[in-house]
This record gives C-alpha cells, structure tokens and sequence, in this order.
C-alpha cells in the first residue's frame, strides 16, 4: 500500500480528444498502472475473475462507445497509448462494476457480492435560495473501496470541439463527477437493479451529460444512449434547475428539488422505480440512514448553506456507522470509504475537493485556468468520531 495523499494531483489536459488522453497517460502512467492492478487484483479476489476473462469483457463495450460518444474512445485510445497499456486495459478501468460479475464472458445483470453491495457515494444539490450567498451548489461524498484514494487525480480537460470539464476522476478513467465551463454539474451515484446488459458504460454518462448547457439537454442526452447499468446522477445548471435521474439500463425517473434542496443515496426513491430496488437487505439501512442525515442537514442550514458550511456536513458522523463521510473499519464486511469529498460551485467554476475521509483531511480549492490553492483543514473536533 502506497501512502494516503494529501491532496490529490492535479493536471491540464488540452487538445483534440486522441491528444487529451495521450496527455493524460504520459502525465499519470504509474497511477493508471497501479489502478490497473489493484482493480484486476481485487476482481480475482472477490469474484475469482482472471484477467482474460475481465478484459475479454471489458472490449465488448467498446462498440457502445464508438456509436454514441466517440470522442470519448479516441480519450481512451490516447490513455492507453500515452500510458503504453493494451486498448482492452484501459477500457477496463472504464468499466469497474461492469465487469464484476461475468457469466462466461458475458456481463451478469447485476451484482450480487458483498464486497460489491453499492453502498458507494451521498450527493447533494443545492439551488440559490437555500445557500447563504445564492450560489447554487452540487457535490458529493464519493465512496468506493480504499485504494481509489490512492489513484485519484484531479483534470482541467479543455478539449477543442466542446465544453471544457473540471473533474475528480481515478487514474486513467476519462469520465467521473465535475463540472463544465457552461455552469453544468453533474454527480452520481451506485443504484443496483436486474436488466445489466452490454450497453453505454455508466462511468460516461457524466461526460456525456457535461457536454451539455441545461439540465434538460444533459437529461434528454442519457436518455438517448442504450444504458449498459444502472446509474443515479444528480444535475444542476446556471439556468437554476436542478433534478436527480434514477436510471436503469431501460427505464428512468426524475426528482425534482423540494425547497430548493435535493439529494440521493443509494436506492431507489422514485416511486415508479422502487420494484426496481435489489441492494442488499443488509445494506439497505446504510443508504437510507445516509439519505436521511444529508437531507436533515440540509434542511437545518437551509439559507445559510456555503461551501464552508457544506464541507462541515460533509464531515459528519453522527449516525456512526452508517456515516457520510466513511471511514476505514466503519463496516466489518465492506472496504468502501470515503474516498474523495467534492463540493462544486458550477456557476462560478469552482470544486472543494478532500482526500477522504473528509473528516481527517482538507479541502483544496480548485478552478478554471488557476492553479490548485486554499488548503481548508478539519476543524480538530471533526477528526474524531
């Protein structure tokens, strides 16, 4: 194990789309190759799935890809050559959940481990008039296994045929949470239901939306590509919309904010989904007390809600152990934390981004065209449970 950073990389990537992945490569090929191996390592731990096998699956979602958002493979392409790894690996690190359960080298409909529950990430969006200042806000706690904390990296991508995007991403995957340059973020969420297919990989719905103005075109563009998986994203623009869209590869839902506040765990709310729900039963207490706390705190500061004020929450673990910012040993049977906490000002081009958990490290201020400033430690009672 390699150490936990302080805060994570950060780079600008400019160009065409083969260019800006070539970029991304070269200027993070240890971290692509570490991420590589840890997630091949943990798919033969968990699901005893040779690296064949997971790579032989990982290609056939390529073709999805080249028809809908092809821009996005040639990103790949140049990953794979700047970091000098074989195109189907770093089409692998696209495709985590994907890829975790075959049947043969067919994708399975769903996942079903343990070590694979979707207890993973707490989103927020916060519209003008319930934030402090009417800078609307979106962000999230991102959870996944431990070591993504060790290959996250932070990108300005400034392409030469769309928006340019400010992302927290891991390590040689092109598509994450973030925002772009047109007031337009957009965050998600693990949701787990039957029906997985080969399809548009779910980590590029975030890109794909991100080249988009409005919450309604980034909506209508998710909706028009065949979804692989299920996929929560939470959405808002500088237009002052804001939505969540609860998705399954066929079907899908859209929450609107209620006084101005909206926010998301991990199953499914929409009443017209909620048959679709298979989280784990021994999961399903974690995401709902999570969804509960965010909302409750929300609620309380609503009106005086500021990225200070969003980072304290952030922090929280007072419903210990089904906390928002999650720490190592919170849960016996999952290795899930906190790794990275985001909040996003998209109007002003702005992310407050952590190492997470939140609660031991701080926030770095981050922006369009500036260098990376603003270190924001932990208040010392935040540290401790």
């Amino acid at each position: 194990m390699t150490a936990t950073p302080h805060t994570f990389p950060f780079h600008r990537l400019a160009g065409t789309h083969r260019a800006i992945g070539r970029q991304f490569g070269e200027a993070c090929g240890d971290l692509i190759g570490r991420h590589r191996d840890l997630a091949l390592a943990r798919l033969g731990r968990n699901k005893a799935i040779t690296p064949a096998v997971a790579l032989a699956a990982a290609a056939r979602y390529r073709a999805y890809v080249l028809d809908h958002a092809p821009f996005l493979d040639e990103e790949v392409q140049g990953v794979a050559e700047g970091a000098r790894l074989p195109l189907a690996e770093a089409y692998l690190l696209q495709l985590r959940a994907e890829v975790a359960a075959p049947v043969g080298d067919t994708p399975a409909p769903r996942l079903a481990d343990p070590a694979d529950a979707g207890d993973e990430c707490t989103t927020f969006a916060i519209l003008a008039g319930a934030t402090r200042d009417g800078t609307p806000l979106i962000g999230q706690n991102a959870d996944l296994p431990a070591f993504y904390r060790e290959i996250g990296v932070v990108l300005e991508i400034v392409p030469d045929d769309a928006p340019a995007v400010l992302m927290l991403t891991p390590a040689g995957q092109v598509s994450y949470i973030g925002i772009n340059d047109r007031g337009l973020g957009v965050f998600a969420n693990f949701l787990t239901c039957d029906g997985w297919r080969l399809g548009f990989p779910r980590y590029f719905l975030s890109r794909l939306a991100l080249t988009r103005e409005s919450v309604g075109d980034a909506i209508a563009a998710v909706r028009a590509v065949p979804r692989a998986s299920s996929r929560n994203l939470i959405l808002l623009d500088g237009h002052g919309v804001a939505a969540d869209l609860e998705t399954t590869p066929t079907a899908d839902a859209r929450l609107d904010p209620e006084d101005d506040l909206l926010a998301h765990s991990n199953h499914y709310v929409a009443d017209s989904l909620r048959d679709e729900e298979r989280v784990s039963a021994a999961y399903l207490p974690n995401t709902q007390t999570r969804l509960a706390r965010m909302r409750e705190l929300l609620a309380a500061d609503r009106g005086q809600l500021d990225t200070t004020r969003m980072q304290a929450i952030l922090r929280d673990r007072a419903t210990y152990p089904d906390t928002l910012s999650r720490a190592p040993g919170d849960a016996a049977d999952s290795d899930t934390i906190t790794f990275a906490s985001v909040i996003a000002a998209p109007t002003r081009g702005e992310l407050w981004i952590a190492v997470g958990p939140p609660h031991e490290h701080p926030y770095r201020r981050h922006a369009f065209g500036s260098t990376p400033a603003t270190l924001v430690p932990p208040p010392e009672a935040a540290v401790a449970d």
